[in-house]
Protein backbone atom coordinates (compact mmCIF):
# COMPACT_ATOMS: atom_id res chain seq x y z
CA UNK A 1 0.00 0.00 0.00
CA UNK A 2 1.01 3.49 -0.83
CA UNK A 3 -0.56 5.87 1.78
CA UNK A 4 -0.83 9.35 -0.13
CA UNK A 5 -3.77 11.09 2.40
CA UNK A 6 -1.46 12.68 4.97
CA UNK A 7 -3.87 15.64 4.71
CA UNK A 8 -6.23 13.58 6.97
CA UNK A 9 -3.82 12.17 9.42
CA UNK A 10 -0.32 11.28 9.50
CA UNK A 11 1.04 7.92 11.08
CA UNK A 12 2.01 8.79 14.68
CA UNK A 13 6.19 9.63 15.04
CA UNK A 14 7.84 6.58 17.55
CA UNK A 15 9.27 9.72 19.21
CA UNK A 16 5.80 10.62 20.49
CA UNK A 17 5.05 7.33 21.13
CA UNK A 18 7.95 7.06 23.19
CA UNK A 19 7.34 9.87 25.12
CA UNK A 20 3.50 9.62 25.79
CA UNK A 21 3.70 6.45 26.89
CA UNK A 22 4.96 6.49 30.73
CA UNK A 23 2.32 9.20 30.71
CA UNK A 24 -0.24 6.69 30.18
CA UNK A 25 1.07 3.92 32.52
CA UNK A 26 3.55 4.87 35.61
CA UNK A 27 3.22 8.75 35.23
CA UNK A 28 -1.08 8.25 34.89
CA UNK A 29 -1.78 11.01 37.29
CA UNK A 30 -4.54 14.23 37.20
CA UNK A 31 -2.31 17.17 37.28
CA UNK A 32 -4.98 18.93 39.39
CA UNK A 33 -4.18 16.48 42.59
CA UNK A 34 -2.03 17.66 45.13
CA UNK A 35 -0.14 14.93 45.42
CA UNK A 36 3.22 13.17 44.25
CA UNK A 37 1.52 11.45 41.22
CA UNK A 38 -0.39 14.56 40.16
CA UNK A 39 2.22 16.83 40.51
CA UNK A 40 4.19 15.10 38.44
CA UNK A 41 1.87 15.02 35.86
CA UNK A 42 1.27 18.65 35.96
CA UNK A 43 5.60 19.15 35.86
CA UNK A 44 4.88 16.89 32.37
CA UNK A 45 2.31 19.18 31.43
CA UNK A 46 3.89 22.75 32.04
CA UNK A 47 6.99 20.94 30.24
CA UNK A 48 4.78 20.10 27.39
CA UNK A 49 3.09 23.69 27.10
CA UNK A 50 6.40 25.93 27.58
CA UNK A 51 7.99 23.13 24.26
CA UNK A 52 4.60 24.43 22.29
CA UNK A 53 5.03 27.63 23.34
CA UNK A 54 8.93 28.14 22.59
CA UNK A 55 7.89 26.10 18.24
CA UNK A 56 4.82 28.73 18.05
CA UNK A 57 7.12 31.97 19.38
CA UNK A 58 4.56 32.74 22.16
CA UNK A 59 4.50 32.83 26.03
CA UNK A 60 3.50 29.27 27.88
CA UNK A 61 0.11 31.30 29.12
CA UNK A 62 -0.96 31.65 25.84
CA UNK A 63 -1.18 27.86 24.27
CA UNK A 64 -3.90 26.00 25.39
CA UNK A 65 -4.73 22.34 25.05
CA UNK A 66 -7.38 21.16 22.95
CA UNK A 67 -9.13 17.83 22.03
CA UNK A 68 -7.52 18.65 17.99
CA UNK A 69 -8.14 21.31 15.74
CA UNK A 70 -12.14 21.36 15.35
CA UNK A 71 -12.14 22.12 19.03
CA UNK A 72 -9.49 24.78 18.82
CA UNK A 73 -11.31 26.10 15.76
CA UNK A 74 -14.21 26.45 18.01
CA UNK A 75 -12.82 28.00 21.33
CA UNK A 76 -10.70 30.67 19.05
CA UNK A 77 -13.82 31.87 16.93
CA UNK A 78 -16.59 31.83 19.56
CA UNK A 79 -14.10 32.76 22.41
CA UNK A 80 -12.77 35.83 20.93
CA UNK A 81 -16.36 36.60 19.36
CA UNK A 82 -18.13 36.09 22.30
CA UNK A 83 -15.28 37.26 24.95
CA UNK A 84 -13.99 40.61 22.79
CA UNK A 85 -17.17 41.66 20.98
CA UNK A 86 -16.54 44.72 19.37
CA UNK A 87 -19.31 44.53 17.01
CA UNK A 88 -21.11 41.58 15.70
CA UNK A 89 -19.36 41.31 12.57
CA UNK A 90 -17.23 38.56 11.34
CA UNK A 91 -15.19 38.00 8.26
CA UNK A 92 -13.79 34.36 7.24
CA UNK A 93 -13.68 32.93 3.78
CA UNK A 94 -16.08 30.91 1.38
CA UNK A 95 -12.96 27.74 1.63
CA UNK A 96 -13.01 27.49 5.07
CA UNK A 97 -12.88 24.00 6.59
CA UNK A 98 -16.19 23.16 8.40
CA UNK A 99 -14.95 23.73 11.87
CA UNK A 100 -14.82 27.16 11.05
CA UNK A 101 -17.68 27.74 8.80
CA UNK A 102 -20.08 25.86 11.03
CA UNK A 103 -18.56 28.20 13.95
CA UNK A 104 -19.44 31.56 12.20
CA UNK A 105 -22.94 29.91 11.74
CA UNK A 106 -23.29 28.80 15.23
CA UNK A 107 -22.20 33.17 16.09
CA UNK A 108 -24.74 33.82 12.95
CA UNK A 109 -27.64 31.66 14.50
CA UNK A 110 -27.55 32.15 18.10
CA UNK A 111 -25.90 35.78 18.82
CA UNK A 112 -26.93 37.41 15.72
CA UNK A 113 -23.52 38.20 14.43
CA UNK A 114 -23.23 38.99 10.71
CA UNK A 115 -21.26 36.91 8.43
CA UNK A 116 -19.14 38.25 5.94
CA UNK A 117 -17.56 35.13 3.26
CA UNK A 118 -14.68 36.33 1.22
CA UNK A 119 -14.17 35.33 -2.04
CA UNK A 120 -11.21 33.77 -3.48
CA UNK A 121 -9.61 33.80 -6.93
CA UNK A 122 -9.48 30.54 -9.09
CA UNK A 123 -6.40 29.43 -7.28
CA UNK A 124 -7.73 29.62 -4.30
CA UNK A 125 -5.77 32.72 -2.87
CA UNK A 126 -7.49 35.91 -0.59
CA UNK A 127 -6.65 39.09 -1.68
CA UNK A 128 -5.96 41.60 0.96
CA UNK A 129 -7.44 44.10 -0.48
CA UNK A 130 -10.40 42.57 -0.67
CA UNK A 131 -10.19 41.74 3.06
CA UNK A 132 -9.67 45.63 3.68
CA UNK A 133 -12.50 46.25 1.78
CA UNK A 134 -14.97 44.07 3.81
CA UNK A 135 -13.99 45.30 7.01
CA UNK A 136 -16.53 47.35 9.08
CA UNK A 137 -16.97 49.56 12.00
CA UNK A 138 -18.16 46.64 14.24
CA UNK A 139 -15.70 43.74 12.84
CA UNK A 140 -14.80 41.91 15.58
CA UNK A 141 -13.02 39.01 13.98
CA UNK A 142 -10.96 37.74 11.15
CA UNK A 143 -10.36 33.92 10.46
CA UNK A 144 -8.86 33.19 7.42
CA UNK A 145 -7.19 29.70 7.17
CA UNK A 146 -2.96 29.46 6.48
CA UNK A 147 -3.42 26.49 3.65
CA UNK A 148 -6.31 25.26 2.50
CA UNK A 149 -7.27 21.38 3.45
CA UNK A 150 -8.37 20.68 -0.47
CA UNK A 151 -6.15 21.75 -2.82
CA UNK A 152 -3.36 22.97 -0.38
CA UNK A 153 -3.42 26.88 -1.61
CA UNK A 154 -0.85 28.84 0.98
CA UNK A 155 -2.82 32.21 1.35
CA UNK A 156 -0.47 35.31 2.49
CA UNK A 157 -1.36 35.30 5.70
CA UNK A 158 1.02 38.15 7.02
CA UNK A 159 -0.18 40.45 4.68
CA UNK A 160 -3.82 39.51 5.22
CA UNK A 161 -3.13 39.84 9.34
CA UNK A 162 -1.49 43.32 8.66
CA UNK A 163 -4.91 44.68 7.20
CA UNK A 164 -6.68 43.37 10.16
CA UNK A 165 -4.23 45.32 12.50
CA UNK A 166 -4.20 47.64 10.87
CA UNK A 167 -8.33 48.31 11.68
CA UNK A 168 -7.74 47.07 15.20
CA UNK A 169 -9.48 43.61 14.44
CA UNK A 170 -8.45 40.46 15.75
CA UNK A 171 -7.03 37.99 13.67
CA UNK A 172 -7.27 34.05 14.04
CA UNK A 173 -5.39 31.25 11.42
CA UNK A 174 -6.57 27.83 11.26
CA UNK A 175 -2.94 26.23 10.39
CA UNK A 176 -4.25 22.15 11.45
CA UNK A 177 -2.75 22.08 7.46
CA UNK A 178 0.22 23.63 8.09
CA UNK A 179 1.63 22.42 10.86
CA UNK A 180 4.22 20.04 9.79
CA UNK A 181 5.35 22.61 6.59
CA UNK A 182 5.27 25.95 7.20
CA UNK A 183 6.62 29.03 9.54
CA UNK A 184 4.54 28.87 12.87
CA UNK A 185 5.93 31.81 14.33
CA UNK A 186 3.15 33.63 15.39
CA UNK A 187 5.20 36.88 15.82
CA UNK A 188 6.31 36.55 12.52
CA UNK A 189 2.80 36.12 10.98
CA UNK A 190 1.08 38.38 12.93
CA UNK A 191 -1.76 36.33 14.34
CA UNK A 192 -3.63 36.72 17.92
CA UNK A 193 -4.68 33.47 17.54
CA UNK A 194 -3.73 29.94 15.57
CA UNK A 195 -5.41 26.49 15.72
CA UNK A 196 -3.47 23.02 15.55
CA UNK A 197 -3.93 19.56 15.03
CA UNK A 198 -1.44 16.94 16.90
CA UNK A 199 -2.71 14.45 14.08
CA UNK A 200 -1.71 16.20 11.15
CA UNK A 201 2.36 16.13 12.22
CA UNK A 202 2.92 13.13 13.73
CA UNK A 203 0.75 13.25 17.27
CA UNK A 204 -1.75 10.41 17.58
CA UNK A 205 -5.74 12.22 17.06
CA UNK A 206 -7.22 13.46 20.15
CA UNK A 207 -5.13 16.51 21.31
CA UNK A 208 -4.76 19.91 19.70
CA UNK A 209 -3.76 23.34 20.97
CA UNK A 210 -4.67 27.16 20.47
CA UNK A 211 -2.25 29.81 20.46
CA UNK A 212 -4.52 32.76 22.01
CA UNK A 213 -2.98 36.13 22.48
CA UNK A 214 -2.71 37.17 26.14
CA UNK A 215 -4.50 40.21 25.37
CA UNK A 216 -7.53 38.67 23.98
CA UNK A 217 -10.33 38.46 26.85
CA UNK A 218 -12.41 34.46 25.78
CA UNK A 219 -15.87 33.19 26.30
CA UNK A 220 -15.08 29.59 27.12
CA UNK A 221 -16.79 26.78 25.74
CA UNK A 222 -16.03 24.13 28.16
CA UNK A 223 -17.56 24.88 31.71
CA UNK A 224 -16.31 23.11 34.61
CA UNK A 225 -13.10 22.72 36.62
CA UNK A 226 -11.21 25.91 35.37
CA UNK A 227 -8.21 23.93 33.77
CA UNK A 228 -6.54 25.57 30.89
CA UNK A 229 -6.65 29.38 33.12
CA UNK A 230 -10.19 28.86 32.80
CA UNK A 231 -10.73 28.85 28.96
CA UNK A 232 -10.97 25.19 28.69
CA UNK A 233 -12.34 23.20 31.80
CA UNK A 234 -11.61 19.03 32.09
CA UNK A 235 -8.73 16.98 33.39
CA UNK A 236 -6.21 17.53 30.84
CA UNK A 237 -4.85 14.83 28.14
CA UNK A 238 -1.44 15.05 29.60
CA UNK A 239 0.37 11.99 27.17
CA UNK A 240 -1.24 13.85 23.98
CA UNK A 241 0.35 17.34 25.35
CA UNK A 242 3.81 15.30 25.90
CA UNK A 243 3.20 13.84 22.62
CA UNK A 244 2.04 17.27 20.80
CA UNK A 245 5.20 18.76 22.14
CA UNK A 246 7.39 16.08 20.32
CA UNK A 247 5.86 15.70 17.03
CA UNK A 248 5.74 19.98 16.79
CA UNK A 249 9.43 20.20 18.18
CA UNK A 250 10.41 17.80 15.65
CA UNK A 251 8.28 19.32 12.54
CA UNK A 252 9.69 22.61 13.50
CA UNK A 253 13.44 21.22 13.44
CA UNK A 254 13.39 19.03 10.18
CA UNK A 255 10.88 21.85 8.39
CA UNK A 256 13.04 23.21 6.00
CA UNK A 257 14.69 20.01 5.02
CA UNK A 258 11.19 17.93 4.78
CA UNK A 259 9.50 20.29 3.20
CA UNK A 260 12.14 21.00 0.11
CA UNK A 261 12.01 17.08 -0.43
CA UNK A 262 8.46 16.65 -0.22
CA UNK A 263 8.30 19.56 -2.36
CA UNK A 264 10.06 18.26 -5.10
CA UNK A 265 8.04 14.83 -4.80
CA UNK A 266 5.07 16.71 -5.24
CA UNK A 267 6.55 18.72 -8.25
CA UNK A 268 7.55 15.63 -10.09
CA UNK A 269 4.42 13.88 -9.30
CA UNK A 270 2.23 16.99 -10.74
CA UNK A 271 4.08 17.06 -13.93
CA UNK A 272 3.97 13.25 -14.42
CA UNK A 273 -0.32 13.62 -13.59
CA UNK A 274 -0.43 16.42 -16.35
CA UNK A 275 2.17 15.21 -19.15
CA UNK A 276 0.33 11.84 -18.63
CA UNK A 277 -3.68 11.76 -18.21
CA UNK A 278 -5.02 14.27 -20.63
CA UNK A 279 -8.26 15.21 -18.62
CA UNK A 280 -6.03 15.73 -15.41
CA UNK A 281 -6.54 19.49 -14.18
CA UNK A 282 -4.39 20.86 -11.28
CA UNK A 283 -6.17 22.43 -8.55
CA UNK A 284 -5.24 25.15 -6.52
CA UNK A 285 -2.34 27.61 -6.83
CA UNK A 286 0.42 26.19 -8.45
CA UNK A 287 3.39 26.88 -6.12
CA UNK A 288 1.36 28.86 -3.27
CA UNK A 289 1.01 25.40 -1.94
CA UNK A 290 1.59 22.79 0.75
CA UNK A 291 4.62 20.60 -0.47
CA UNK A 292 2.85 17.36 0.27
CA UNK A 293 -0.36 18.59 -1.60
CA UNK A 294 -1.34 17.30 -5.34
CA UNK A 295 -4.79 17.93 -5.96
CA UNK A 296 -6.47 17.46 -9.53
CA UNK A 297 -10.18 17.09 -10.73
CA UNK A 298 -10.41 14.72 -14.09
CA UNK A 299 -13.68 15.98 -15.98
CA UNK A 300 -15.66 13.08 -17.16
CA UNK A 301 -14.94 11.07 -14.58
CA UNK A 302 -16.17 10.25 -10.87
CA UNK A 303 -13.29 11.45 -8.31
CA UNK A 304 -15.01 8.15 -6.58
CA UNK A 305 -14.56 5.87 -8.79
CA UNK A 306 -11.22 7.02 -9.25
CA UNK A 307 -10.23 6.48 -5.71
CA UNK A 308 -11.96 3.00 -5.72
CA UNK A 309 -10.02 2.51 -8.90
CA UNK A 310 -6.26 3.62 -7.38
CA UNK A 311 -6.94 1.47 -3.84
CA UNK A 312 -7.27 -1.58 -6.25
CA UNK A 313 -4.15 -0.78 -7.53
CA UNK A 314 -2.45 0.19 -3.91
CA UNK A 315 -2.78 3.66 -3.51
CA UNK A 316 -4.75 5.65 -0.37
CA UNK A 317 -5.59 8.89 -0.98
CA UNK A 318 -9.09 10.69 -1.01
CA UNK A 319 -11.11 13.35 -2.84
CA UNK A 320 -11.05 16.22 -0.27
CA UNK A 321 -11.55 16.49 3.30
CA UNK A 322 -11.79 13.24 5.74
CA UNK A 323 -14.44 15.52 7.69
CA UNK A 324 -17.02 15.79 4.74
CA UNK A 325 -15.97 11.99 3.75
CA UNK A 326 -19.13 10.56 2.25
CA UNK A 327 -21.20 13.43 1.20
CA UNK A 328 -22.94 13.42 -2.01
CA UNK A 329 -22.58 17.66 -2.52
CA UNK A 330 -19.46 18.75 -4.46
CA UNK A 331 -16.66 20.46 -2.57
CA UNK A 332 -17.69 24.14 -1.19
CA UNK A 333 -13.90 24.95 -2.15
CA UNK A 334 -13.91 23.71 -5.86
CA UNK A 335 -17.12 25.75 -6.54
CA UNK A 336 -16.29 28.34 -4.60
CA UNK A 337 -12.72 28.63 -6.92
CA UNK A 338 -15.18 28.38 -10.07
CA UNK A 339 -15.16 24.94 -10.74
CA UNK A 340 -18.69 23.59 -11.77
CA UNK A 341 -20.36 21.36 -9.16
CA UNK A 342 -19.70 18.54 -12.15
CA UNK A 343 -15.93 19.05 -12.69
CA UNK A 344 -15.82 19.26 -8.53
CA UNK A 345 -16.92 16.17 -7.47
CA UNK A 346 -14.09 14.64 -9.94
CA UNK A 347 -11.36 15.58 -7.26
CA UNK A 348 -9.30 13.47 -6.09
CA UNK A 349 -6.72 14.71 -3.75
CA UNK A 350 -2.86 13.05 -2.84
CA UNK A 351 -0.88 14.47 -0.33
CA UNK A 352 2.51 13.24 0.63
CA UNK A 353 3.86 13.00 3.70
CA UNK A 354 7.43 13.34 5.45
CA UNK A 355 7.98 9.18 4.98
CA UNK A 356 6.77 9.29 1.20
CA UNK A 357 9.49 8.03 -0.82
CA UNK A 358 10.49 8.55 -4.53
CA UNK A 359 9.77 5.22 -5.56
CA UNK A 360 6.30 5.47 -4.07
CA UNK A 361 5.59 8.74 -5.50
CA UNK A 362 6.50 7.59 -8.92
CA UNK A 363 4.38 4.73 -8.17
CA UNK A 364 1.46 6.57 -7.54
CA UNK A 365 1.67 9.00 -10.26
CA UNK A 366 2.27 5.77 -12.87
CA UNK A 367 -1.21 4.40 -11.47
CA UNK A 368 -3.10 7.83 -11.82
CA UNK A 369 -3.17 7.49 -15.83
CA UNK A 370 -4.27 3.75 -15.50
CA UNK A 371 -7.41 4.04 -13.07
CA UNK A 372 -8.42 7.43 -15.00
CA UNK A 373 -8.59 5.40 -18.47
CA UNK A 374 -10.30 2.35 -16.33
CA UNK A 375 -12.64 4.93 -14.97
CA UNK A 376 -13.66 6.52 -18.16
CA UNK A 377 -13.89 3.02 -19.94
CA UNK A 378 -16.36 2.18 -17.52
CA UNK A 379 -18.33 5.74 -18.24
CA UNK A 380 -17.54 7.59 -15.33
Amino acid sequence: MIYLDNAATTPVRREALEALWPHLTGSFGNPSSHHQVGEAAAAALLEARRSVAQSLGCRPGEVVFTSGGTESDNLAIKGIALGTPLGRHVVTTAIEHEAVLESCDYLHRLHGFEITLLPVDAAGRVDPAGLARALRPDTTLISVHYANNEVGTVQPLAELAAVAHAAGVSFHTDAVQAGGWLDLDVTRLGVDALSLSGHKLGAPPGIGAVFLRGRLAIEPLVHGGGQERGKRSGTENVAGAVALAVALRLAVAERALVASRTGALRDEFIATVLGETPSARLTGHRTERLPGTASFVFPGTSGEAVLLELEQRGIVCSSGSACAAGSSEPSHVLTAMGLSADVAQTAVRFTLGAGTTAEEAAAAAASVRAAVAAVARLGG
